[in-house]
């Protein structure tokens, strides 16, 4: 036994001089850093040393105006570690640990310091405080691993072993799971064990927990054990052991995919806790967290996911508060952060003291946001009114002290800092008020709390008056009841309508005749004038569309004029006339002669003809003439429509397809299996240009049966852009016919929802609005290309339950959007705007107006002949199916009454080439 304690002794002495001599070493290599005074020092310039101290004030003056600047402390302690300044350096790093977690460079810096200056036995204590801070602040496998390191120096100390082996225990439960660098702590555990000539059974003991865990390179650790071991491996071990290794091979991708990534990794450590969740192991999700944190600190969002697991899955009371105090001191600008920290603190039974620190400690934050101020007022005084007994007047006058407070916070700090109060709804007063009336039994206090809501700006939104009806009808009596809401029909000016049909509702219910007649009379009164103010706005409005057409037309004309006045500057030398129009026509009848006709042949659906002319560029047609332009006529060649017989074509069996995706591979083939299950389809009819598919085509069955199944199929997504399936109508013939399927006229039981976020779905919408009443219909709005708009509209199974979502949904916020919530009533479209078939295009609008909504483009040339623009009759247009046969024009002219027959394309040019002719 003597020799045994002996041996140990040896040992003791032999690691506790080992110790010492890495800490010598780190002292050498770091000589020149500043905390000795070495001769680098004295070697320094003055100037140096000046600009140094001068920074290091700038500094302490910055921190004094704003103790939350993360980089100023940063740079501070650097200046200080290289001045060598103790006790400035000590006193800098200190203020930044109370107010920011430190990061894993910083607080080896600041332990290393420590450890030199601190080798007495008596203050190795202050040095152990200071690890347990650096460990409390992230999860770092260095600072674990330089704390058990340190901690063996002091081994020989009255129980020293104990505490070496707790520190080393402690590690491994922190980062031991650690793939990549968690078996550095176990072979140092393992090697201590080792060198202090520890029993076999413990060394055994540290070889199966570690084989037990996936770690990357574990097959060294299994071939180092079998080696090791004089009995070899044991079944149970070499099965856990496989079990570790294939979870390591199924990490190890993730794994890789983190080394290869630069900082800060953010999208590879999301992917890695989703797979994580999904495998579903409670500590391997911790320390993933852990380790994205450790690189993503200032991320807010990675934060709120980390608190959220650990309030809903571990509900461990210790690490829950730890995390969500670390995450407000990391990131203490975001609200969100503070909101659950103070739900985390109520939820695991905090003292009221602490939950009051940590909510002054949120005000004081630096919040980005007004709304952000209201939002943490208001957690606090849930908080507050949950733990009111409404028996006990102390607190009950607590909570009427916190909710005054609020409201004289928001009006003076939050107003004066950024300008408007955060709370233009009053949803405090109107929480205060509700709890007065509901708990208090004090309807006095709740209207006199409604009166002051409606002085800031409020009367006029008839969903804060319904709100105060509610609570009258809830609390109060009919009289007041009354009074609101006449006051309401007053007052409201957004949806008066409704506020009127609740008064006559109301009336139905509780009033006499007198109160009936006294309500009518109001209402009509009331909108009748409302009625009167909106003609009033829609003819202003009206006036202020025809001013601005007459100033469109009036730069129009002077753009015109300005332009024949420089045609005629450029024409007045001799010779070159002539010449000019002769450009000018070749360039305008070769271009109009190279579109080709987008038309069916005897019905006038758009096609590119297999004679169409799109493949000569515009500057090679100015620079041909004589023989070119007689080239340029020529028909091109571009790909077909299948050419069916026209007579075998029939619209009442057809439906016209549109905002297919130009790179869908053979749209024949893949529109017909589509279809199919629709009913037997006989045809498949895609249109081609020049360049390919055009994106629409027409599908025909064999009965009338499959159209309406067909038509269910709009808006179905294919190949990534929302299909649009419409029936084959002639609208010349069907001028009524409207393609738009969705009613464009005020309906009450729908609703219109905007400033969706992009990213929501249908589901999340239903969430939403599901409480409401009964959804009918949700339609998201996309465009052509199937991106959403950030618009919906949800159809009600009536009125009241629409009118009330209304209510209910407006303002709400979904995803940091607030939304804008209101009745269905589409705005109604300018005359103007509709097309009318039976008129000729050039009649319908300005001239200018036929190139486009803007007008005839700056570099636009005029493609169609001058007689072609005389023309008065009927022009054919189809959409979504076959054009009429067109009829003769007003002119009378040949070649006009010619197209009351299907014309070829050669036809049509040499109509053209005789018009051309005339001139």
């Amino acid at each position: 036994m003597a020799a045994t304690g002996n041996a140990e002794e040896t040992q003791l002495q032999e690691m506790e001089e080992e110790a010492g001599m890495e800490r010598e070493m780190d002292s050498d290599e770091e000589e020149g850093m500043g905390i000795d005074n070495s001769d680098d020092e004295e070697d320094d310039s003055s100037e140096d040393d000046k600009e140094n101290e001068a920074e290091i004030q700038r500094l302490e003056e910055q921190l004094s105006i704003n103790a939350f600047d993360y980089n100023c402390h940063v740079d501070l302690i650097k200046l200080l570690r290289q001045e060598g300044e103790l006790p400035p350096l000590r006193k800098a790093r200190q203020k930044m640990s109370e107010l920011f977690p430190l990061t894993e460079e910083i607080w080896l810096d600041w332990l290393k310091d420590e450890i030199r200056l601190t080798e007495e036995e008596q203050n190795r204590e202050k040095v152990y405080k200071l690890f347990e801070m650096a460990v409390k602040d992230y999860i770092c496998p260095e600072i674990w691993l330089e704390y058990a390191q340190y901690s063996i120096g002091g081994m020989g100390l009255p129980g020293g072993m104990e505490k070496v082996r707790s520190i080393f225990e402690r590690a491994l439960t922190a980062v031991g799971l650690h793939m990549t660098k968690g078996a550095t702590l176990w072979e140092a555990y393992r090697e201590f064990e080792n060198v202090i000539l520890a029993t076999l059974e413990r060394i055994h003991t540290l070889f199966r927990r570690q084989l037990a865990i996936p770690l990357m390179d574990m097959e060294g650790t299994y071939a180092e054990y079998e080696e090791w071991s004089d009995q070899g491996v044991s079944d149970t071990v070499s099965q856990k052991y496989k079990r570790a290794l294939q979870q390591m091979e199924k990490s190890k991708p993730y794994e890789e995919t983190l080394m290869a990534a630069e900082p800060p990794k953010l999208a590879e450590y999301q992917t890695y806790i989703d797979y994580e969740q999904k495998e579903g192991d409670p500590a391997r999700i911790q320390i993933i967290f852990e380790r994205a944190l450790a690189e993503n600190c200032l991320v807010p969002d990675m934060w709120a996911k980390y608190t959220k697991y650990l309030d809903r899955q571990l509900k461990i009371r210790d690490l829950v508060l730890s995390s969500h105090d670390r995450a407000v001191r990391n990131c203490p600008w975001t609200m969100g952060l503070w909101k659950n920290y103070l739900l985390a603190l109520e939820r695991h039974g905090a003292d009221h003291h602490t939950i009051s620190d940590v909510f002054e400690k949120a005000l004081n934050a630096g919040f980005i946001q007004a709304t952000d101020y209201v939002n943490i007022w208001e957690a606090y005084l849930d908080y507050l009114r949950r733990r009111v007994d409404f028996k006990s007047s102390r607190e009950l006058e607590e909570l009427r002290a916190a909710f005054t407070r609020s409201l004289d916070y928001m009006k003076q700090d939050v107003e004066e800092r950024f300008s408007e109060s955060g709370d233009p709804s009053c949803t405090i007063m109107q929480v205060w008020a509700k709890i007065e009336a509901l708990h208090c039994k004090n309807i006095q206090k709740a209207r006199e709390l409604w009166d002051s809501i409606m002085t800031k700006g409020n009367a006029k939104f008839a969903n804060m008056w319904l709100e105060y009806y509610n609570l009258e009808r809830s609390y109060g009596d009919a009289l007041h009841c009354r009074k609101a809401l006449h006051r309401a029909v007053q007052c409201t000016s957004d949806y008066p309508e409704h506020v009127c049909e609740v008064l006559l509702t109301f009336e139905r219910v509780e009033g006499s005749l007198e109160d009936w007649d006294a309500a009518v009379q109001k209402t009509e009164t009331r909108l009748n004038r409302v009625n009167e103010q909106r003609a009033k706005v829609a003819e202003k409005e009206a006036h202020l569309v025809r001013q601005e057409e007459e100033k469109t037309e009036q730069r129009r004309r002077a753009k015109a004029d300005k332009k024949n006045q420089k045609k005629g500057q450029k024409g007045s030398r001799p010779g070159e006339k002539r010449k000019a129009e002769d450009e000018d026509n070749e360039n305008e009848w070769g271009e109009e002669l190279g579109k080709g006709r987008h038309q069916e042949s005897g019905k006038g659906r758009r096609q590119e003809s297999g004679k169409g002319r799109r493949q000569e560029s515009g500057k090679g047609r100015r620079q041909e003439s004589g023989k070119g332009r007689r080239q340029q006529m020529a028909p091109a060649t571009v790909r077909k429509t299948q050419e069916d017989n026209p007579e075998q074509r029939k619209d009442d069996c057809s439906v016209f397809i549109s905002n297919l995706a130009f790179s869908m591979e053979d749209p024949e083939k893949r529109l017909k299996e589509l279809f199919e299950p629709c009913g037997p389809v006989q045809s498949v009819r895609p249109v081609y240009a020049a360049k390919g598919f055009r994106g629409y085509c027409y599908v025909q069955f064999e009965g009338k049966t499959s159209v309406p199944e067909a038509l269910k199929m709009d808006r179905r997504e294919v190949d990534g852009r929302p299909m649009f399936v419409s029936p084959c109508v002639d609208k010349n013939k069907n001028p009524d016919f409207k393609v738009f399927k969705y009613n464009t006229n005020l309906e009450k039981h729908k609703i219109f929802i905007s400033g969706l976020p992009f990213s929501c779905t249908k589901e999340q919408l239903e969430e939403l609005c599901k409480d409401q009443g009964t959804i009918k219909d949700i339609r998201l709005v996309t465009n052509r290309s199937g991106k959403p708009k950030g618009l919906a509209y949800v159809e009600f199974e009536d009125e009241a339950q629409a009118s009330q979502a209304v209510l209910k949904l407006d303002g709400t916020v979904l995803q940091e959007h607030t939304l804008a919530v209101a009745i269905s009533n589409p705005p109604r479209r300018n005359a103007a705007d509709k097309p009318d078939f039976s008129r000729p295009m050039g009649a319908m609008m300005p001239r200018a107006m036929v190139y486009g909504s803007r007008g005839k483009g700056r570099t636009q040339l005029s493609l169609i002949p001058r007689s072609l623009h005389r023309q008065t009759g009927s022009e054919s247009k189809a959409e979504n199916g076959t054009a009429p046969k067109p009829t003769g024009g007003a002119s009378g002219d040949a070649g006009f009454e010619a197209q009351a027959k299907p014309m070829s394309n050669s036809d049509f040019a040499k109509m053209l080439l005789r018009k051309f002719q005339t001139f």
